[in-house]
């Protein structure tokens, strides 16, 4: 009898710990790392990123360092609508600090908030401000929507890859 009851709450053991490892994978971050210009698939959305260069900003929005843009092609691949934010995209730089996204009216092209209907792919710019030196790496990440429920996130090198 003693024995029976051993084996039982050895299986338990061992099955909670396969059970956690399970629940622990199924909600661990997937990196997908692509570098600038290809095409990487967060969520329901296809993205392609560019660095389109530096800029100055405007007479009402000025740097405290130097504006770095990117350029942002979002594409919807799923049958529903979704969102796309600035509030997505991070820089990090090389001692990986991690830089969010300025908003302005720079051009007719800045991202604020977009919604994003099925397969209809829009083209969008923003920018961040960083002490910016053209001989280090930076990269871009892309985190998903909350209601777009995936566990991708896209790291994208920008420059010096």
């Amino acid at each position: 009898m003693v024995r029976i009851g051993l084996v039982i709450v050895i299986g338990a053991i061992i099955g909670s710990m396969v059970l956690a490892n399970y629940m622990y994978m199924q909600y661990q971050t997937n990196f997908i790392e692509v570098s600038e210009g290809e095409t990487v698939l967060v969520g329901p959305v296809e993205y392609i990123v560019t660095f389109e260069g530096t800029h100055d900003g405007d007479k009402e929005t000025e740097p405290e360092n130097t504006f770095v843009k990117i350029g942002i092609i979002a594409k919807n691949i799923s049958d529903e609508n979704t969102v796309v934010s600035g509030g997505q995209f991070f820089l990090i730089d090389e001692k990986d600090q991690k830089h969010k996204a300025v908003f302005g009216e720079f051009s007719s092209k800045d991202l604020w908030l977009v919604g994003l209907e099925p397969n209809k792919p829009i083209e969008v710019t923003t920018q961040f401000d960083i002490p910016f030196d053209e001989d280090e790496n930076y990269k871009i990440v892309i985190r998903p929507q909350k209601d777009q429920a995936t566990v991708d996130t896209a790291s994208i090198c920008l420059t010096n890859c």
